[in-house]
């Protein structure tokens, strides 16, 4: 005679539905893993940041290997703003007078960054932050993974 779980995992039906309990606990353990970022650490969004990989919600990724610009951000107190700057052959930056104004928002747990222009509003949830790692999520659910920019001179 077979036993209880002999008979379920057995079967091709049994084995599907372990296969999704298995998927569920790990969805489950994942979201319980998360780990929050504290007001303090939000101050090492500060800085130049290169981007380097964008995840598609289809699961596609692109690969930036060569950046022209890369962003300054400047946050004081939640607020701040974010800027595109060209990084120069001597180590300086070229920057014009263009900037997104940025709120921070922590909502359940999440940091979420309010980006406002003249000409548009959008947001971004902070999904993890380091000294040299940012991955950030747009509302079109694109993951863009961030490493601290270096500065490059010629010697």
């Amino acid at each position: 005679m077979l036993s209880f779980s002999e008979y379920i995992c057995g079967t091709k039906s049994g084995k599907i539905m372990k296969k999704i309990a298995v998927v569920f606990l790990l969805g489950i353990l994942s979201l319980a893993c998360k780990k929050e970022i504290s007001e303090q650490e939000l101050t090492k969004l500060n800085g130049y940041w290169e981007i380097e990989k964008a995840e598609m919600p289809d699961g596609t990724k692109k690969e930036y290997t060569i950046n022209t610009t890369i962003d300054f951000f400047k946050v004081d107190n939640k607020k701040g703003f974010r800027k595109k700057v060209m990084p120069q052959l001597d180590g300086k930056y070229l920057m014009n007078d263009l900037a997104e104004n940025i709120q921070l928002e922590n909502k359940d747990g999440n940091v979420i960054v309010h980006y406002t222009t003249p000409y548009a509003k959008w947001k971004e949830e902070i999904l993890e932050l380091s000294d040299d790692k940012m991955v950030v999520k747009n509302e079109q659910d694109i993951t863009y993974y961030y490493k601290r920019a270096t500065k490059f001179e010629l010697k």
